[in-house]
């Protein structure tokens, strides 16, 4: 996944940065609030169970001020969820997939890859120059 942003109009909300439509971060905001609800972690099933839960179409209320108080019916593609939601968020680092107890976990893994990136460009930027000779 590729992140775009730029730094002098930067969204307060940090799915504003990662994922390019509004659904696509409510539906990741909905899956870290389910997360939470279960101390971080839900196993093969439970996430199952959210994503045939959306696909069906799951009324919840939404953080966001333009929902305010509304019931809303948030209906997304189960394939996609695990293509465009959840497989980029656990390359990201944002959620992690434990291959023996069969659970994801939220992770910090994102904010340690952000700050190598940083340190990566600090880097670049103390490279001396490699000058071409000209012909």
């Amino acid at each position: 996944m590729v992140l775009l942003f730029d730094l002098y109009n930067l969204p307060e909300d940090v799915y504003e940065v990662i994922f390019a439509t509004e659904q696509q971060k409510i539906v990741a905001k909905m899956l870290i609030e389910e997360m939470k609800l279960h101390e971080g972690e839900l196993n093969k099933t439970e996430m199952g169970v959210f994503a045939a839960r959306l696909h069906a179409g799951y009324v919840t209320h939404i953080s966001d001020p333009a929902y305010a108080g509304k019931k809303v019916r948030i209906s997304y593609n189960k394939r996609q969820f695990y293509d465009r939601i959840l497989t980029p968020m656990k390359g990201m680092g944002m959620i992690d997939y434990n291959l023996y107890t069969k659970t994801y976990n939220l992770s910090e893994k994102f904010n340690r890859a952000m700050i190598s990136i940083g340190l990566m460009w600090i880097q670049e930027l103390r490279k001396k120059p490699h000058y071409l000779p000209r012909r």
